[in-house]
């Protein structure tokens, strides 16, 4: 029974419960960066580079690979350096983490807000000149 109590109470810790909604989160968030990169942004790429498919670059490492075929043909036919998924991993990489920046400033600038300081009071207002006559006279009579 101990074993049971020890693994609910290390299950229900804050931080546990909070790692676990941010990797579903993340995951959630992974595809809508996913979708955006393949379906937005690497077609507009792909016409603007002549419709190139980025996924089926290579380079063949064996003579009976010809260029131009599918990556998928050109594996079948011998061994492919098939670069073109690693470049299209790595912009998926740089718009997720570009996308984790900006949110993670905006909530930085967020908690900034919430964290500003009460505006000071206002200045002791300056004396009157009567007021600095008096504090005069009677710091002479001290001194006597």
């Amino acid at each position: 029974m101990g074993f049971v109590k020890d693994f609910k109470e290390f299950a229900m810790r804050g931080n546990v419960l909070d790692m676990a909604v941010g990797v579903i989160i993340g995951g959630a968030f992974g595809k809508i960066i996913s979708s955006m990169v393949d379906d937005v942004i690497m077609p507009v790429v792909s016409k603007l580079t002549g419709g190139i498919d980025f996924t089926n670059l290579y380079l063949p490492l064996s003579e009976n690979v010809e260029m131009g075929l599918s990556l998928e043909k050109a594996r079948e036919m011998g061994s492919v350096l098939a670069y073109g998924q690693f470049l299209q991993n790595t912009v998926d990489f740089l718009i997720v983490a570009f996308c984790i920046f900006l949110m993670i400033k905006g909530i930085a600038k967020l908690n900034r807000k919430k964290e500003e300081p009460a505006p000071e009071a206002p200045a002791a207002p300056e004396p009157s000149a009567e007021e600095k006559l008096l504090t005069e006279i009677r710091d002479l009579l001290k001194n006597k």
